[in-house]
């Protein structure tokens, strides 16, 4: 991460699964920061995001470390053995659309209240957190999965929306959604194959490449794995 200063210091929220163990490994690899932490329900501090309180306790503990010049939301969630992504109207529930909000939608939106303030105010920072393509609704071309796309859209919009209000407090941050692409997970493997998806930690290198590469006046924006900026 050239762009951050030297000794910069790294968050990853969500750091146990696919794409977060791959970040955190690539952030604790290189030479240049000097702190990478992993934040989730058992780390310590420990965060649920299904619990504010939780959130903020976290955010609190943790800003003795900081400032925090790389903050990164990798947790979601596409399916559980409960459910799977609806393909049609008739299969939406009042209790799939909240467990994938939960998730994808207001954990994310507690990260960005408690945790955008941490960063550092007069160096270079970014915030990021994992969306998804299918989350675009100007590329929607195929419909399904609603309750995840939808999740996703609202999670841009509060992305987009914290990345004006942080702008004027934190002048040199940027705060991006980011989609990994077709990653082998165990969120992705029910539709792909066991191994169809590139690598997590491909994945990871790809986007903290782009993170990277992204600058102050890119802040509020929507980026691919590949560098390409996607549409709303």
């Amino acid at each position: 991460m050239q762009s951050l200063p030297d000794g910069y210091r790294a968050l990853v929220i969500g750091h146990t699964g696919a794409i977060g163990s791959a970040l955190l490994h690539n952030l604790q690899a290189d030479p240049r920061c000097a702190l990478a932490l992993g934040v989730g329900r058992r780390s310590d501090p420990a965060i649920d995001l299904a619990d504010e309180a939780s959130v903020a306790r976290a955010a609190a503990q943790l800003r003795a470390q900081g400032p925090f010049h790389c903050i990164i939301h990798a947790a979601g969630v596409l399916h559980t053995p409960q459910f799977q992504p609806e393909k049609r109207l008739a299969q939406l529930n009042y209790a799939q659309l909240e467990a994938t909000f939960r998730a994808n939608t207001f954990g994310p939106a507690l990260v960005l209240a408690h945790f955008a303030p941490l960063l550092a105010r007069h160096e270079r920072s970014v915030l990021a957190v994992l969306s998804a393509k299918v989350g675009s609704i100007g590329d929607n071309r195929l419909g399904g999965w609603y309750s995840y796309r939808a999740s996703k859209a609202a999670l841009n919009m509060l992305l987009k929306t914290a990345a004006i209000e942080v702008a004027r407090s934190h002048p040199r941050a940027t705060l991006v959604a980011l989609h990994p692409g077709t990653v082998d997970s165990a969120l992705s493997a029910p539709f792909n194959g066991a191994a169809i998806g590139r690598s997590p930690m491909d994945a990871a290198t790809d986007l903290l490449r782009v993170l990277d590469s992204l600058r102050p006046e890119d802040t509020g924006s929507f980026y691919a794995y590949s560098g390409e900026r996607l549409p709303w």
